[in-house]
């Protein structure tokens, strides 16, 4: 064969492979394929909140000293509450720092004649909270919760001739508290949110200062509250597209 069918011979087969590869060369690739992260937050960041509210109070039961009448038909009175919190939130779970205060209960109770025991009660709340948004409805966002923490109990206007302390009995305490709530939040805006809702708080047990002839002791403190509130969150959360 001549040199010259050579060169015949093989531009035939290596043209076939030099168009390939040309198709190859960069700028012609086909676009790469972009897989979205899955976002683990929604309205993810930062919130504040302020809530009022109305307070029904309740309590087990109420303890004179020993050797005296304790009361009966015990019964605390109803009062409004005020809070502010912050918190930070994620696609279903909400969690916050919440401080309450609650304004005097009157207390009311019968040794020997009626309503000849009264007292108010009135005290801060500084509670740890979780919530769980149960999905959205119409713009509607259900939750339940449950916190725990500090609350400073105050006992003011004792008064009383049959159950000590005869003297006065003005007394603040550290007591342990918690709670549990339900309610519904509905976006305003997207960063406003309206909060409606009911909590439980038990105080837990309080009493009055000492004199010397004892004190009076207020079991089982507790409040079913319903609350109105507002929730600001802040810009959400920068997250991989």
């Amino acid at each position: 064969m001549s040199r010259w069918g050579t060169f015949v011979i093989v531009g035939a087969l290596i043209a076939p492979l030099t168009g390939a590869m040309a198709a190859d060369m960069p700028g012609e690739y086909p676009p790469p394929v972009e897989f979205a992260h899955p976002r683990f937050f929604d309205l993810s960041g930062w919130y504040v909140r302020a809530d009022l509210g109305y307070a029904w109070g309740r309590l087990g039961s109420a303890q004179a000293a020993s050797s005296y009448p304790s009361p009966t038909d015990d019964s605390l009175g109803n009062g409004f509450i005020g809070g502010i919190g912050g918190g930070i939130k994620t696609r279903w779970l909400r969690t916050d720092v919440t401080i309450d205060y609650t304004s005097p209960l009157k207390y009311t109770g019968t040794a020997v004649t009626t309503d000849d025991v009264t007292a108010k009660i009135s005290g801060w709340s500084a509670l740890f909270n979780g919530y769980i948004d149960l999905g959205k409805y119409y713009g509607v966002s259900p939750y339940i919760g449950a916190g725990a923490g500090v609350g400073y109990m105050s006992v003011s206007d004792y008064s009383s001739t049959v159950a000590p302390p005869f003297s006065g009995g003005d007394h603040s305490q550290w007591n342990f508290n918690w709670a549990v709530m339900a309610g519904l939040g509905y976006a305003i805006t997207p960063n406003l949110m309206l909060d409606v809702g009911y909590r439980y708080l038990n105080f837990g047990d309080v009493e009055t200062a000492s004199d010397a002839f004892g004190t009076m002791a207020f079991n089982n403190l507790a409040a079913h509250e319903v609350r109105v509130g507002v929730r600001w969150n802040f810009e959400d959360a920068i997250l991989p597209k």
